[in-house]
């Protein structure tokens, strides 16, 4: 008796456990599909919500920092490429966006720092430190 009610029990946390985990799946990939179809405000609402269920979702709070940046919310765009960061430090398209968002705001020592941070992480974006480094040479000469 009591074995067949600690088995019901463990099944049924098993169950909770495992829609939970598909939850918090479908959450990002219902927000993914909406930004691809540029429905921003939308996809916001199922980043956010997967951050509740998965607050250390890096993708999420990358894609929140690109609805921002078409937004011009410039605040946002950093906090959410912040946290990115603290996520994974070596998240090249958070520091490639951090950089761009740096040159814009004329912070050009964070720029550099962030160009830096980028050659020695790059594995993908490799070739987008040139062209950081003419944007932020031809931001520099403007000032």
């Amino acid at each position: 008796m009591i074995r067949s009610i600690f088995l019901s029990l463990l099944s049924i946390i098993f169950i909770l456990n495992f829609t939970n985990v598909s939850a918090k799946n479908t959450y990002f990939e219902s927000g993914k599909k909406l930004y691809d179809d540029k429905n921003y405000n939308d996809s916001k609402f199922f980043f956010e919500k997967d951050i509740v269920f998965n607050p250390k979702s890096e993708n999420s709070y990358l894609y929140l920092a690109k609805i921002f940046k078409e937004e011009e919310k410039d605040d946002l765009e950093e906090n959410n490429l912040n946290t990115v960061l603290l996520l994974n430090p070596k998240n090249e398209e958070a520091i490639y966006l951090l950089a761009l968002l740096s040159i814009k705001k004329s912070n050009f020592t964070k720029a550099n720092e962030l160009i830096a941070t980028l050659t020695t992480v790059c594995e993908k974006l490799c070739g987008t430190r040139v062209e950081l480094q003419e944007k932020l040479d031809n931001s520099a000469k403007s000032e």
